[in-house]
């Protein structure tokens, strides 16, 4: 997963957009860059690390102009650790593009194929995004005559890649002397909102990004997502051009947005996810109530932070108490995205702290927004019994993790998922829990797009099905032979 944000304004945009990815830092924290336009000039940086600790003033001076975009990285393509393969992205031609892009494209291997042999396009890294800005440059090198730019022309080259390219895929452009471009895959997958501002009494100033709480934060008034197949062109002068560039769009977003990675004063798709996450418990509790005997549970605690809405209304509909046994370090990243098995079960304990005196004695009810690999799961329940637990429920607001996920979190093997080929009492014993319930697939839809004008979600790492239709059992076999550590 990764946070992106653009920006068009009649002042300089470096300090906006590095504000802007303070706030979308929860969605990637291994490194992250800043693109700037100043007349026909492109300016870069691109850092390892979290956006606090990557840039220093001298950097933020060699950002000008009043047009950027931004970028958040958690590595799910490529390597965690090379800052090559950083974002944002640039080719030189036509005019000179920068890109950043969050999601995860699925037909690496024919597009990288074309790109060489037809195209006569190189390829540096191993990169989803280098694939996609290539094959955006390319279609819009194809189409462009012997005058300017012409919007009819952007919008033509986009309707190209959404014809070339299959995955998930919100992307962010700009166009040195032209505009800022926005687009999002034909299914709507990966998140992409637009606001706006007032600029004196004629115009505005916009800003995209991959959530609302980048807009709100900054005073933007949220005008609307950007729709699934739309492209948006924002001209360096204000101007807001939009077309729909897919022949057959369908919105099917990702549920583990509302799950676990937005942050929940967003709203997604017109969608909070605050509300999803308390519908999440009401749905949740109905199963709790249904398979564990009332006189096993003394407390309901939440894993901080993303369960704790969840958590608060499994104890309310089962009018149990609710407790915070588990202190959080703040400072500490989100385990669900760092790399590797070890790094995670570190940084659990240096993460969560138990409270014993929450816990001594008591049969504890745990609710975690979702159980991935399991690392962290298990080693919360041990936390829970030294802290002197007499039982421990663990339970999850999302349905097992039995299938990878294809379409931008890094959930590729199959082997890494504790809830693979396994049945539930199986993993409540990996696990070391005394009993372990999860969400109903069902009733995850159900509570998240409840109120809203959206019928269906991306939930292939729990049901297997994947929506774009192009994804087969070779390929996933690929995926996890070629997967990076």
């Amino acid at each position: 997963m990764c946070g992106i944000v653009g920006v068009v304004s009649s002042e300089p945009v470096n300090q906006l957009v590095y504000d802007s990815l303070l706030l979308l830092q929860h969605r990637g924290q291994d490194s992250t860059g800043i693109a700037t336009t100043e007349g026909n000039r492109l300016y870069m940086q691109k850092k390892a690390g979290q956006v606090r600790e990557a840039y220093r003033t001298r950097d933020m001076r060699a950002l000008p102009g009043k047009m950027g975009l931004g970028h958040v990285r958690y590595a799910t393509k490529g390597s965690a650790a090379n800052e090559e393969e950083s974002q944002p992205f640039y080719v030189n031609a036509p005019y000179g593009i920068v890109l950043v892009h969050n999601g995860n494209l699925t037909n690496t291997r024919e597009l990288t194929d074309e790109l060489y042999r037809i195209d006569r396009r190189h390829l540096n890294t191993s990169s989803d995004t280098e694939l996609l800005i290539n094959i955006l440059a390319n279609e819009l090198q194809a189409q462009i005559g012997p005058g300017d730019l012409d919007p009819d022309q952007l919008f033509t080259a986009v309707s190209r890649v959404h014809e070339r390219v299959e995955g998930s895929y919100a992307a962010i452009a700009l166009i040195a002397g032209h505009g800022l471009l926005a687009f999002r895959d034909p299914y709507g997958i990966r998140p992409l909102v637009i606001g706006r501002r007032p600029l004196g009494f004629v115009g505005f100033e916009w800003i995209v990004a991959s959530e609302t709480v980048a807009l709100e934060s900054q005073g933007y008034e949220i005008v609307r997502d950007v729709a699934p197949g739309e492209a948006v062109f924002i001209t360096t002068q204000g101007e807001f051009l939009s077309r729909q560039c897919a022949a057959n769009p369908s919105l099917v977003p990702c549920s583990f947005e509302y799950v676990y990675l937005a942050r929940p004063d967003s709203i997604m798709n017109g969608i909070s996810v605050y509300d999803a996450r308390l519908r999440l418990g009401d749905k949740l509790a109905d199963t709790i109530a249904e398979y564990t005997p009332r006189g096993d549970i003394d407390v309901v605690m939440p894993i901080p932070d993303s369960s704790r809405p969840a958590a608060m209304q499994v104890a309310q509909k089962l009018g149990i108490e609710y407790r915070e046994g588990f202190y959080k370090n703040r400072y500490v990243g989100r385990t669900f995205i760092m790399p590797g098995q070890a790094e995670r079960k570190k940084s659990v304990r240096q993460k969560l702290n138990a409270m014993g005196s929450e816990f001594r004695g008591k049969n504890i009810l745990i609710v975690d927004d979702s159980i991935v690999r399991g690392t962290t799961s298990k080693e919360i329940v041990q936390m829970a019994r030294q802290a002197g637990a007499n039982k421990v429920t663990f339970t999850s607001a999302a349905p097992p993790v039995r299938f990878p996920h294809v379409y931008g979190i890094n959930m590729p093997s199959r082997r890494e998922l504790v809830a693979f080929d396994r049945k539930i009492p199986e993993i409540a014993r990996e696990l070391d829990a005394d009993y372990l319930i999860y969400q109903e697939v069902a009733d995850m839809q159900a509570a998240i797009v409840q109120g809203s004008d959206v019928t269906n979600l991306e939930k292939s790492c729990f049901d297997g099905h994947y929506v774009t239709g192009t994804v087969t059992e070779e390929y996933l076999r690929w995926v996890e032979a070629n997967q990076l550590s």
